[in-house]
């Protein structure tokens, strides 16, 4: 009997080697490359000094097509970024306009989305707090390798460290092109289904002021995901989202991926009505196109009446968020700035950090957690810490900074008028009161409200 179990085991082992041989071989034929002279010369070297690098290339899509090192790395003489190499003249940065020769739609798309302009953003507020408050060393490692930077050159033609390596997004290039396909089709391998997985998108889409990837993870989106990585076929050609995969939606599913009705598109704003990124949003151009867009990728596991009825809660929650808190936030501080009360986007003040974390980090939260449909996001990290901050910091720093004539004008004209603040300008009455203690009576039992 013992013999006989040590021979099962040992056959289980031999066939499991055996099977595990003949996929390797079934992927090495799979995956045929394709050198050219130059590219050989490439290879001799790097596969001593970086073999992962040429390891993934050889798996790559590319490979088999013929595509190598020196196809995406050629430079003509004298180029922006060009540099003799080996006896070649090459650049290390590829850009899209290296990408365009193959990929010409693609590189369109991407080019005139929103990612291309990432970098922009360095020029706004944002950038002043990393620059200044922060300091550069922060804005190289954090802001520049999501949003992207300006690649610049020593004079012996290397790439600078203090600006490479750097895949941000929406970096602008030697070239001139704008932004970085590598920022989601990770080196060398290029893969399809790594640029679909969600974690590529949380690389940047996370943390306190847009934290798109934990809310996703919070959904059910997210947890049906979780739940059937292995139904949803990420690695094929053809991704149709109702055909090829049925399981669960990612952000490219949503934002860029084909449908029956649509191809799939590198503009990943195509298909986005609000803008949820400023103090107040606001809708787009062309914002009823870009819903319907959406509308049919959600038409491919809900019904009309459900797809209709969430973009009505939707809306409903933005224009509430505008409204109660972004409206007369803005106003009030830009009062305080008119009347000399305030220096705007000066740092040195309370009321300012307030302000920009109540609609930076706070209010986008909110907003991001109603259109994921992420509830916790939407209130106890959004709208509460909103209503929080407005009502215990910002409104008592504008009393401070205003003076209280001043401050009863403010509140006169920007917050009065809406009655969804009165609980606090007259406190809560006692019908309110006695209908909370009701509510808690039949819902615990008669057990007091704290």
């Amino acid at each position: 009997m013992k013999a006989k179990s040590v021979f099962m085991i040992l056959a289980t082992v031999f066939f499991s080697i055996a099977l595990s041989l003949m996929a390797a071989t079934s992927e090495a034929a799979k995956t045929k490359v394709k050198v050219s002279k130059e590219a050989q010369t490439c290879i001799g070297c790097h596969e001593a000094q970086s073999p992962s690098l040429v390891q993934e290339w050889r798996l790559s899509r590319h490979a088999t097509k013929g595509v190598d090192c020196y196809t995406c790395h050629k430079s003509a003489k004298g180029a922006p970024g060009a540099l003799e190499h080996n006896g070649y003249t090459i650049h290390v940065l590829v850009s899209p306009k290296d990408c365009n020769q193959c990929h010409p739609k693609e590189v369109k798309e991407m080019t005139e989305s929103h990612h291309a302009q990432a970098q922009d953003v360095l020029n706004s507020l944002d950038n002043y707090l990393g620059e200044v408050v922060g300091g550069p060393e922060a804005v190289t490692v954090g802001c520049r390798q999501c949003h992207g930077g300006v690649p610049k050159f020593l004079a012996n033609g290397q790439l600078d460290p203090m600006t490479w390596p750097n895949t941000g997004i929406g970096r602008i290039n030697p070239d001139g092109s704008h932004g970085s396909c590598t920022a989601c089709h990770t080196r060398h391998a290029f893969s399809k289904a790594q640029a679909r997985e969600p974690q590529t998108c949380g690389k940047c889409h996370l943390g306190p002021d847009h934290p798109q990837i934990e809310i996703y993870q919070e959904s059910k989106h997210g947890i049906l995901y979780e739940a059937n990585k292995g139904r949803m076929n990420m690695n094929k050609d053809s991704w149709v989202v109702g055909k090829d995969y049925t399981a669960a939606p990612t952000c490219a599913t949503c934002h860029m991926g084909a449908t029956p009705n649509q191809p799939v598109t590198h503009d990943v704003g195509a298909r986005i009505s609000w803008t949820l990124r400023p103090p107040i949003s606001k809708k787009l151009e062309n914002a009823d196109q870009r819903r319907a867009r959406m509308k049919d990728v959600c038409s491919s596991c809900h019904s009309a009446p459900f797809v209709d009825n969430f973009y009505t809660q939707y809306d409903n929650f933005v224009n509430f968020y505008n409204n109660k808190f972004a409206i007369p936030a803005t106003q009030i501080r830009q009062a305080l700035i008119d009347k000399g009360k305030l220096k705007a986007n000066d740092y040195s003040n309370k009321l300012e950090w307030t302000y920009f974390e109540m609609w930076h980090h706070e209010g986008r939260r909110a907003r991001h957690g109603a259109a994921m449909m992420g509830p916790d996001y939407a209130w106890w990290h959004g709208i509460y810490e909103v209503a929080k901050n407005f009502y215990t910091e910002f409104l008592p720093e504008v009393k401070e900074a205003a003076g209280p004539e001043l401050y009863a004008e403010l509140t006169k004209k920007y917050i009065e008028p809406n009655e969804r603040h009165d609980w606090y300008i007259n406190g809560i009455s006692k019908e309110q009161l006695q209908n909370i203690q009701k509510f808690y009576n039949q819902r615990y039992g008669g057990e007091t409200a704290k």
